[in-house]
């Protein structure tokens, strides 16, 4: 069980490098910096210069390998080498979508992006079959971990078809929910294999306040992600970023609404927990001193034309205040005798 319990943690970290390597993608515009998948421009390991996308005569083409040509990828139909003269036959358009364009600095990023997700995938393939060498079996820990396992199969999925769509709104959404639904089992799976203690007995009276709280976090994020897509679509306009707060959308004065009551309910909780002397007051003053910090960074982005770094540590800390809040509600869910069967 020891290794399980490790696994678990190595595993909940990982998720979270992937989850901050993705709001570095999406700060840096890096979405589509691998136009294909899973390679990336036909290439386990990307390019790093123009050319070498470029048609070379007398050069070596692999089956799937990636050029760009005339604005357009094609895809080598099988491995040959090239002739003087360019030879359609050899070749075939790319038809999952018409973006075709090489910036080395976005192609690294989301590769490193891709290389966390697929160390996260073999951490949960780790995972689940540690789960199956505990003896005795602990069948609730094996379904959690298979679950899980699909459930980053399933990511990686939707990871491709963002690209496919070339960054679709709403498949982006997708992608960050589908992320904290995995932080919430892996968060799970750790309360799962914990032993019981009498404080645990102390949140059942906070249940529904817990669920109130992570309820409004996770709206918080994913209204945050529509948010940014306004962002987006008011640059690509050729509209300077520092003018977009003068013109933002409705959705930004609920989303920016929503925080304070999110900030309240919390805050909320934690004069309850410190009233009674809870041993988990201190647990709560960590969530609110994150949601400060979140709203500082909000702040930042919007009055200040999304300051460097600003975007991730916003994502990233919106995670792990979700991550914390899941955590205490599962406590909040189960007595002491039930965790005992």
């Amino acid at each position: 069980m020891r290794s399980t319990k490790i696994l678990i943690n190595a595993t909940i970290a990982i998720i979270y490098l992937v989850i901050l390597a993705g709001a570095v993608v999406r700060m840096t515009g890096s979405g589509m910096g691998c136009p294909d998948w899973p390679k990336c421009f036909g290439y386990y390991i990307p390019p790093t210069k123009a050319q070498e996308l470029e048609w070379k005569p007398n050069h070596s083409y692999k089956k799937g390998q990636v050029i760009i040509r005339e604005e357009q990828l094609a895809v080598a139909q099988n491995s040959f080498v090239s002739d003087k003269n360019f030879n359609d036959q050899n070749w075939k358009n790319y038809t999952k979508h018409d973006y075709a364009i090489f910036n080395p600095w976005h192609t690294w990023i989301e590769y490193i992006n891709r290389l966390l997700g697929a160390l996260a995938g073999l951490f949960t393939l780790a995972l689940f079959l540690s789960t199956l060498r505990i003896r005795p079996f602990h069948k609730k820990l094996v379904t959690l971990s298979l679950i899980t396992l699909l459930g980053i199969l399933f990511q990686a999925w939707l990871g491709a078809t963002v690209v496919y769509s070339v960054l679709n709104p709403l498949k982006i959404s997708l992608h960050m929910l589908m992320a904290l639904v995995l932080v919430a089992l892996l968060f799970y799976m750790k309360f799962s294999a914990s032993e019981p203690t009498p404080s645990q007995e102390s949140l059942r009276p906070y249940k529904t306040y817990l669920a109130i709280a992570m309820g409004l976090t996770l709206l918080q994020v994913l209204l945050g992600t529509q948010v940014r897509q306004s962002v987006d679509h008011f640059v690509d306009e050729g509209n300077a970023i520092e003018q977009w707060i003068d013109q933002a959308p409705i959705l930004f004065y609920i989303h920016r609404s929503s925080s304070i009551a999110l900030l309240l309910v919390n805050f909320f909780i934690y004069v309850r927990f410190r009233k009674v002397s809870s041993p988990y007051t201190r647990y709560y003053l960590v969530i609110v001193f994150f949601i400060l910090l979140e709203a500082a960074t909000g702040i930042a982005m919007s009055y200040f034309a999304f300051p460097f770094s600003s975007q991730p540590l916003h994502l990233f800390i919106a995670s792990l205040l979700f991550g914390l809040q899941a955590y205490l509600f599962m406590k909040s869910t189960s007595s002491l005798s039930s965790l005992n069967t």
